[in-house]
């Protein structure tokens, strides 16, 4: 099915897209026709693009139903919010602030979750409130605990899901605390990107429970991390995919201007100029391809960044574990040094 077919197909012509892709298994394929992603999308959107952190310019049903419809339709995020719920106007905002998640990232991450019915869940980012809803039509309302920063946009979810007949626990909290009063999960997944993971989120877990959650650096190379429980209290996991989420707001990064790095120096202000090869746009790409120099020449699916001298690769089938202060560690070839890699090997 092209483009175009998926497009005017509808809800239909979604699930046929998803399943091709293998996004949307015969397990959550109930739950996807009993709640169509149109319930949870509002009036005003900003279309995307899928595998691009791209966006349209704003599409308002009102005005343009069939653009609407079409854009609900596609698989690709929608942004919802920008600035924090600051910027309504036409156009773009600065910084997209919510969004309705692509709908294959969906999939794939509640595939990743491994829920039965009757599991506890809880979910951090509750936007829209279409995950809240697939999740509640599959464990069971009553065991859905989600929590949303944004209270307008929490509010907003609520009405959405009580149209929908779910009544799941809408909390409005940052995050980063998890909801103890709910505890414990068997479930626990996050809708937005993390640095670190709150200890809460492990804490909350029942032994034996799993964690979903996009995790990144601060400079991006982003993947979907899936932690198994222990009953010591630690986590282990594998990165299980790519993704390019929007950061929990307790963890952004907040930048300064470059005129106060230089400290009203010229540039480079001291600093030491060093070249590679690489192109910033060959690694900065989701689903970006790396080939390390060897004489099998293996392709490996990463995202990666260079930091310094080193180019740190996330990458799907990668193990990982928790540290104290709450970041991942990669286990063997999860960094690799710059010498390693070649502008011929990058494609």
């Amino acid at each position: 099915m092209n483009v175009h077919e998926e497009m005017a197909a509808g809800p239909e012509g979604l699930a046929a897209v998803l399943m091709g892709k293998g996004a949307l298994t015969s397990d959550w394929l109930p739950s996807y026709e009993a709640v169509p992603r149109h319930w949870f999308v509002p009036e005003v959107i900003w279309p995307g693009r899928g595998g691009e952190n791209r966006q349209d310019d704003r599409v308002m049903r009102g005005e343009e139903p069939e653009a609407w419809w079409a854009a609900v339709h596609r698989d690709a995020p929608i942004t919802t919010q920008w600035d924090d719920g600051e910027y309504t106007g036409p156009g773009k905002g600065r910084i997209p602030s919510s969004s309705s998640s692509m709908p294959a990232m969906v999939f794939s991450m509640l595939d990743a979750l491994s829920v039965e019915k009757g599991h506890r869940v809880l979910e951090i980012g509750t936007g829209t409130g279409w995950n809240a809803a697939l999740l509640s039509h599959r464990v069971g309302a009553e065991n859905v605990v989600t929590v949303e920063v944004d209270e307008g946009s929490a509010r907003d979810a609520r009405r959405r899901l009580a149209e929908a007949g779910f009544e799941p626990l809408a909390v409005v909290g940052g995050g980063t605390e998890g909801y103890a009063e709910g505890a414990p999960y068997d479930r626990v997944i996050a809708t937005c990107s993390i640095g670190r993971v709150p200890r809460a989120w492990v804490t909350q877990t029942k032994s034996g429970g799993v964690v979903v959650a996009p995790w990144g650096p601060v400079y991006g190379g982003e993947a979907v991390v899936r932690l198994s429980v222990a009953g010591d209290g630690t986590a282990a996991g594998r990165f299980v995919g790519s993704s390019a989420f929007m950061r929990l707001r307790a963890q952004r990064s907040v930048r300064k201007h470059v005129r106060e790095y230089l400290g009203g120096c010229d540039w480079p202000a001291g600093g030491v100029r060093g070249t590679t090869f690489l192109s910033p746009d060959a690694l900065g790409g989701l689903g970006g391809h790396v080939r390390r120099r060897s004489a099998s020449a293996e392709c490996v699916s990463v995202d990666g960044i260079v930091r310094g001298r080193f180019l740190y690769v996330v990458a799907p089938g990668h193990g990982c574990h928790l540290v104290g202060d709450g970041r991942l560690r990669t286990g063997a070839g999860g960094v690799r040094g710059l010498s390693e890699w070649s502008p011929a090997s990058v494609g």
